[in-house]
């Protein structure tokens, strides 16, 4: 979820006390919040609507419609507006549930005040993915595809390539054929279509952009930006292609100050990247120029900026359009290849509160869900309608991470996920040892299982500390023991993971005789058993103590260090060093 408390101007309108409360407890948190006033509570609404970025009313709903009703404009540039009622149970998103924020907006009010998030926007409500939520540009019939969408009527969903979209329901059927081909609708149904080619437009067809295009550009110092403008604008729209795919402008790094350039990207609202010369003359082109290579260290500007894009990847790239030049500018134009996207999502250690926003909104972007059977159960919930999962049991963690990145390398948006973090003793390292180049990997931290077991045993990890894995499937035991014996001479805090199966059952009694030896005996030693879930168990003992038997493959085991200490029932280790001889 975008944090709207800091990237917005949000005004605040109340008309009574409590409302003023209200309004006090958001503006005393949210810096980029105030109350705005007026000489009536209308007109305070009024100037709070024309001068911020979002509004949050606490006012009756029927009145902040009637008084807003005759300014609504445009949904991609009016502000959102959350509406509060006067005991602040409920946060209403009136206005610009999707394309203003204020769906999230309502979210973040609701859990700042206690009050219950109220999201009015259809898809939202039954949990599909809104067509202007998905951070391309959407044109055409938006709200009749929409619809039809959540009506379960059938649409046809046409894309140039395989981008990694959301799951979509199943009355959305990818059709066979190119969105850039297709013509006038004849059998009257619905149509989605994903392409960066300026296509006819219909009251039952939507058009999604994916940002494909990259437009090279070169230029003589101090070229006017109209004259870079317009160039672009004509070789686009000669070529039949539409600027709201541009991903970016790319130049060499000699530009990158160059206003004319620069104000042109702003002005179409994407960034600049740009290439030192080097690399933009190891690139093949069609139109090298020795002109260009005696000027700025390179043969071609525009054709090689617009291959290398925004990430270097020449490769992925076709030109389209050749250097085309004016007085002054140069344009040339590459489509860039869709990337699988993969998600690699760390759950948490199991308690739905404890799994971040992050990961959520992660999984309700994927089309494909891999993971372990069991944590894929707790997170059935937040799926799309229309995702498909690929589960599998205990001991399949190469088949889950190929088969992950399978489906990423096919165009797929996909999450892998993982108990605690992903990316400790989890799926990330397998999963990205396969993914390749072709691949765009997004990581999402999750609260690790000995930050759970260490938040339920007090403070045993308030200085240094390392992790073992005790399971020796994949490490040789030798390897094991240098490790605990270094973390023993080293007087780390040592948790253990994979502490003790029914097949492994002396590895843990081996390891705490090694702790042993460099611990007083009396040093705490903390097992924590289904940190966050069903069952959760805490038991305390000593290294001297423990009993191993109490421990399994659910638990957690933390060793303190030779100055970790019982506190009042829980362990703590002290932040300060004590320097010894």
């Amino acid at each position: 979820m975008p944090d709207l408390t800091v990237t917005t101007h949000i005004g605040l309108v109340a008309a009574t006390a409590a409302g003023r409360r209200h309004a006090d407890a958001v503006a005393a948190v949210w810096p980029h919040a105030r109350l705005v006033e007026g000489d009536t509570v209308a007109d305070a609404l009024r100037s709070a609507w024309a001068g911020c970025d979002a509004v949050v009313a606490f006012l009756a709903t029927g009145a902040v419609v009637r008084i807003l009703a005759p300014l609504l404009g445009d949904k991609h540039t009016d502000p959102s507006v959350v509406v509060v009622d006067e005991a602040a149970r409920h946060a209403v998103a009136l206005l610009g549930g999707h394309a203003g924020g204020g769906n999230d907006l309502a979210a973040q009010v609701g859990a700042l005040l206690d009050a219950r998030p109220v999201i009015t926007t259809a898809t939202d409500a039954v949990g599909l993915p809104g067509l202007d939520t998905l951070g391309w540009p959407v044109q055409g019939a938006v709200a009749a595809v929409s619809r039809a969408i959540l009506d379960g009527e059938p649409v046809q969903l046409i894309a140039d390539a395989d981008w990694p979209l959301p799951a979509l329901p199943p009355n959305v059927r990818a059709a066979t054929g190119n969105a850039a081909e297709v013509g006038d609708p004849t059998d009257g149904g619905y149509r989605l279509l994903v392409t960066d080619r300026v296509v006819p437009l219909d009251e039952r067809t939507a058009v999604l952009r994916p940002p494909s295009l990259v437009a090279g550009v070169g230029a003589s110092r101090g070229v006017p930006a109209e004259e870079v403008a317009e160039l672009l604008h004509r070789v686009l729209a000669e070529a039949g292609l539409h600027p709201a795919s541009l991903r970016c402008l790319a130049s060499a790094d000699v530009k990158a100050d160059e206003a004319g350039i620069r104000s042109t990207a702003d002005a179409l609202g994407v960034p600049l990247v740009t290439w030192p010369a080097t690399r933009l003359a190891a690139i093949d082109v069609p139109h090298p120029s020795e002109v260009v290579r005696a000027a700025v260290g390179t043969p071609s500007v525009a054709e090689a900026a617009a291959l290398l894009g925004a990430d270097g990847r020449a490769g992925d790239a076709t030109l389209l359009v050749g250097k085309t030049a004016t007085a002054m500018a140069t344009v040339a134009v590459a489509r860039h290849a869709p990337r699988g996207r993969l998600a690699v999502v760390g759950l948490g250690p199991g308690a739905p509160d404890l799994r971040t926003p992050r990961a959520v909104a992660e999984l309700r972007r994927a089309s494909v869900v891999v993971g372990l059977d069991q944590y894929l159960d707790q997170v059935r919930d937040v799926f799309r309608p229309g995702t498909r999962v690929l589960s599998s049991g205990l001991g399949a963690e190469e088949e889950r991470a190929r088969a992950a990145v399978a489906e990423a390398a096919a165009g797929r948006a996909v999450a892998l996920v993982g108990s605690g973090d992903a990316g400790v003793y989890a799926m990330a390292s397998p999963a990205l040892e396969y993914a390749d180049e072709r691949i765009d990997v997004v990581g999402v931290p999750g609260v690790t299982a000995a930050l759970a077991a260490g938040a339920l045993l007090g403070a045993p990890l308030g200085h240094d500390h390392a992790y073992v894995s005790l399971s020796d499937l994949h490490t040789p035991w030798e390897v094991i023991e240098r490790r605990v014996t270094a973390a023993a001479e080293g007087d780390f805090v040592t948790v253990f993971y994979n502490p003790r199966s029914r097949a492994r059952d002396w590895q843990l009694g081996k390891a705490l005789g090694i702790l042993a030896a460099h611990r007083p005996p009396a040093t705490p030693v903390g097992v924590v058993r289904n940190a966050s879930r069903p069952g959760e168990r805490v038991h305390l003992a000593t290294v001297a103590t423990l009993d191993p038997a109490v421990v399994d493959m659910y638990s957690v085991v933390v060793v303190g260090n030779s100055d970790t200490r019982l506190v009042a029932g829980r362990m703590v280790t002290p932040r300060g060093y004590r320097w010894r001889s």
